[in-house]
This record gives structure tokens, sequence and C-alpha cells, in this order.
């Protein structure tokens, strides 16, 4: 199967550019595509890297042979690839490399309304059809290509599903890390009451500046500077394809993922009382006690994009959060949107007069360790062991959802194998930081003991 079996990933294409993903397998996915999806037309949009419009162009020629009408987005974020998907109510296909180096690209599948592709919904499938027709010629071009700029219409949407009509001036420092966020984040703040502080502004697949990726933190730096020297209200980073944002407070301060999603929890129950919330298992625990607390009913899921949606589309909830800053909504086709959690943000503290570290500080109720890889040849003796260390404790449970995760009285930790890597990935909370620590510590020392 040559290169197909090594960038085809759980949910997504992704890999090294040619080396790995060139111009010919794109176009040969882009009829298999069209094949297994039953497509008739379809969307496509790409971000700022150098092989991406060349990408998406060689998967359109493969579309438009097997007769699929394409309409092409352009430059764009990948959650105005699910916009164009949603709104157009067509299959669609976003080309980048999200946070990844400058040399990786890739491709995110979605069904019409945005309905996620993985490898258990159709990605196998589009594999396997992909790699026998490599090298095969398709046939004339019976299909058209149509180039529609959509971004006026998802700035619209996306200002129209959070009211900041009543929010005073704020002051928003945003780091689009030379990625998509550069071009959307402009639209979507446009005639509201923000002055807008841009940082790597530039759209540049090279990444100049620094990684396009605000899970770590040196990639953070540059914007908890700029919050501090402007006396901004809040901190926005943005990864590659602008579909995750991370928040920085008005005292430089990173705020953890699970509190954003308790807060944006608490704001969706409030307009939808009684309604259910996803959240992934190495959210914190916080997270499902403020659903309840708010009225609402938490729903634990594994860690993965294909699961939050299918489990919030399963369940109706109203949204979803992740720990890698991934923020799922109803009324954004159980699609993820970090402009849109942005912008519940920006409407919480904008409708009153505190700063945001005392907003949130109702959110933030444990002490978590952050994700730690350890690289370990053998995963599951690795995890095995683990598990043996902790058998006999009193008031231990187990569970195997995702990895191991094994939670104490005031303490939890989640160990996961990599799906692509020799990792093991490590979370851990505790009820103060100490404890934390101490949990995490005695992990580290079972696993990097193996």
């Amino acid at each position: 199967m040559g290169d197909f079996a090594t960038i085809f990933k759980a949910y997504d294409v992704r890999g090294v550019v040619p080396g790995e993903l060139d111009e010919e397998i794109a176009e040969a996915v882009g009829a298999a595509f069209v094949e297994v999806v039953e497509a008739t037309s379809l969307v496509i949009a790409h971000d700022m890297r150098d092989s991406s419009g060349p990408l998406a162009a060689a998967f359109a020629r493969g579309a438009t042979a097997r007769g699929a009408d394409v309409i092409n987005a352009g430059l764009g974020s990948t959650d105005l690839l699910y916009y164009a998907s949603g709104s157009l109510d067509l299959p669609g296909v976003m080309f980048t490399a999200s946070h990844n180096p400058a040399r990786y690209n890739g491709m995110k599948m979605c069904r019409a309304g945005a309905v996620p592709i993985g490898r258990e919904t159709g990605l196998t499938e589009i594999r396997d059809r992909a790699a026998t027709l490599l090298g095969v010629p398709l046939g004339r071009r019976t299909g058209s290509v149509t180039e529609k700029n959509l971004l006026a219409g998802y700035a619209g949407h996306l200002r129209s599903l959070v009211d900041l009509s009543g929010s005073r001036p704020l002051k928003v420092v945003a780091d689009a890390g030379n990625g998509m966020g550069g071009l959307t984040v402009p639209e979507v703040f446009a005639g509201l009451p923000i002055t807008l502080i841009p940082l790597y502004f530039e759209l540049d697949g090279d990444f100049p500046n620094h990684e396009a990726n605000p899970l770590q933190p040196e990639n953070l730096i540059d914007l908890q500077r700029a919050v501090l020297a402007e006396g901004a209200d809040v901190g926005l980073a943005f990864d590659g394809d602008a579909d995750r944002c991370w928040v920085i407070d008005e005292r430089g301060a990173s705020v953890s993922p699970s509190t954003i999603t308790a807060l944006v929890a608490a704001r969706e129950l409030a307009k939808h009382p009684g309604s259910t919330i996803i959240h992934n298992l190495i959210t914190s625990l916080g997270v499902p006690e403020i659903v309840r607390e708010h009225g609402g009913v938490p729903v634990r899921t594994r860690v993965g994009h294909s699961y939050i949606k299918a489990d919030m589309a399963r369940t109706g909830a109203v949204f979803g959060g992740e720990h890698s800053a991934h923020y799922y909504f109803k009324d954004f086709w159980f699609a993820d949107s970090g402009l849109l959690a942005a912008l519940h943000v920006l409407a919480a503290l904008g409708e009153q007069d505190r700063p945001l570290s005392e907003v949130l500080s109702g959110y933030a109720r444990y002490a978590a360790s952050g994700e730690i890889n350890s690289t370990v040849a053998d995963q599951a003796a690795a995890i095995t062991q683990v598990r043996a260390a902790y058998a006999s404790r009193d008031g231990v449970t187990f569970d195997e959802l995702d990895g191991l995760t094994v939670t104490g009285p005031d303490w939890w930790f989640n160990l996961r194998a990599s799906n692509t890597e020799p990792l093991l990935r490590l979370n851990a909370e505790g009820a103060d930081a100490a404890r934390m620590a101490a949990v995490r510590d005695e992990v580290l020392r079972e696993v990097q003991g193996i």
C-alpha cells in the first residue's frame, strides 16, 4: 500500500510533502473520496502552506474526474471548512497539517453537515480505494470547479451565535502563529467592541516566529509578554489551521482548556437548561461538577474529535470540550471552532467589569499536570505494570474507556498509548498542586523504570 498505510491516521490524512504525500496521491484520494462518499458535489479549502493549494487542486482533479462538482473556498481555517460543509450541506475536505511543522501537510474530511470521517467511518475505505487508483489514468474531467469566497458568511455566522452587543470595550492580543487565524480573526472581530492587537498575522507556512501549536508553553511566551506590555484584557493563541484557541488572562497566565470548557458549558446551559455537555476523559473533574451544578448532564467520552462529535450527535449535546483546546458546538453542526469559543470568553468578560482571572476563578478547581509523554517500547506492558502497582490500594477504581484511568480519593490519572509513536501519554490531576505532583511523579517512576 506504500505511503497510504503511513499517512492515513485515525482521524485524518497527514504526512511529509513530497516524501509521503504528493499531488499524485491527492488526486487518487480525490477520486476515492467521491466514490466512497458518493458525492455529486463537495467543498474544499486549504491553509497557507506552500503545498496546500497544489494538493487541493490535485484532489479537485481526481474528484471532477469522477463526475463531482467542486466548490473551492480557497484560503480558510478548518472551522471555515466545517461552516462550508454545514451551511452548503456538502461533503468537505480541508487541506492542512494543523500545528505540524512546515514540511507536513494533510487532509481533514467530513460528510455533508460537517459529519467527521475517521478510520471507522469511511477513512479506511477511502485509503484502500485510493491505493488502487494511484497511477491509474482517471479519465476525462466531467465535473466542474467553482471558486467561492465564504469568509464573510463564516464570520457572520459566528457573530450571530454569541451576542457581544452589550460588551464593554476590550483590548485583545491574538497570536495567529502565521497561521490561518491571521485571515479569520480580523474578519470575525470586525464591528465588535474590540481593540485587536495582532501578533504574527502574516500568512506564512514556514512558521518563522514559532510553531503554531499553543499546547507547547514555549509557543505562548510572545503572547504572554504582549498581554502584559499592552495591558490587554485577554490573549488568544491559535494553531496553524485556527480550529483551536488557547487563552491567556490579563496577568499573562495560561488558562487550562478545562476551565474554558466549564465556562462555556455554563453559558450554554443558561441558554439550554438541562442539556447534555460532552467532555473527554482528560478534562478536569471540575468540568462534570460544574455541569451538574448548572443543571446539565455531563457525558464522558474518549479523546479524539470523531468520538466527541459522534457522542454529541447521539446525545444531542449542546457543547463539548477537550483538554487540547478543541471546543464543539451543536449550533455549529457539532463541529469545533476555536474562534467561537473565544467569542464566548470575550462575551463573559465583556458583560461585567472584573478581570478575566476573577471571572474564571470559580471554574478552575484542581491542579493538573498537563500531558507528559514518555518513550516506552512496550506500552501495553507498561500500562499493565502501572495497574498492578495500584491494584491493592484501598479506594482506588479503574476504567479502560481510553487507555487506563486510575481514580483515588482526591486524585486521578490517565495513561494512554500513542496511536503513531512509541509513547505513553500521562495526564494527572489532584486536589492541589502537591497532591498532583506526588501522583504524577509516582506514575512516571513506574513508567520510566521499565
